[in-house]
């Protein structure tokens, strides 16, 4: 086993800078030390600091600009693959300002479309909402949303002008069954648009539908710009 003295001077480095980031000391954005200050502060050569920022940039920590030094990058969202996450809290815990616009909110009849990828029956009332979420100014996820209204009936007078439908339903419904499908697919048209992206730029998409007791209650297609969104998943090895 290795002792600390053993630790490459670069990786020391690497490891304080990274702890001044991953500790939110240094939020994204903020000017990373130049490579004459970090030479004096940690007496080394240039070769080890640029070593160390080297790393930091492959991590995806830092941004590395020519005659403009080195800033901290802006988080990726992360999301556990296999959990329901609220939108809302996930982009204020990444450090950035929500906001949230409805594009459209409709009360109809369930489709054959619905039939097939909800699993309502056919002409059950239900809410459909498409929904534009920012993290800062930026788009962050168009969500295309359903709900059920026979097992979610109170969002058929649900205006959603101070809470997101994800928000909302969280607090309200408990499900006990829950599906995924995740694919990548390029923006086109309205979906480009919609997101601030140019045509064929690839994006997540994440699609759930959720149950309580066997009852559909929603389906969501959650479409995010791939560069800001990455999903991680943790298993156990099934028991013998």
């Amino acid at each position: 086993m290795k002792s600390e003295a053993a630790i490459p001077r670069y990786t020391e480095i690497q490891r304080a800078l990274e702890a001044q980031i991953m500790s939110g000391a240094w939020q994204p954005g903020h000017r990373v030390p130049a490579e004459h200050e970090l030479l004096e502060q940690y007496s080394c050569s240039r070769m080890t600091v640029s070593k160390a920022l080297s790393a930091l940039a492959a991590a995806g920590l830092i941004i590395r600009k020519r005659r403009s030094g080195s800033f901290v990058a802006s988080r990726v969202s992360e999301e556990t693959v296999l959990e329901i996450h609220d939108t809302k809290a996930e982009i204020l815990a990444s450090g950035k300002p929500y906001s949230y616009e409805i594009l459209s909110r409709r009360l109809r009849s369930a489709t054959r479309k619905d039939v097939r990828r909800f699993g309502v029956p056919t002409k059950t009332r239900v809410l459909a909402l498409l929904v534009r979420h920012f993290s800062g100014d930026q788009p962050f996820v168009i969500e295309d949303r359903i709900f059920n209204l026979t097992v979610v009936p109170d969002a058929a007078q649900e205006q959603f002008k101070h809470t997101p439908p994800s928000s909302w339903l969280l607090k309200r419904i408990p499900w006990t069954n829950t599906e995924h499908a995740i694919w990548a697919t390029p923006a086109s048209g309205n979906m480009a648009s919609r997101l601030g992206i140019a045509n064929g730029t690839a994006c997540l998409v994440v699609e759930r539908k959720t149950w309580q007791l066997g009852a559909p209650v929603t389906f969501v297609r959650l479409t995010y710009p791939g560069k800001l969104h990455r999903l991680i998943g943790r298993f156990r090895p099934a028991s013998s």
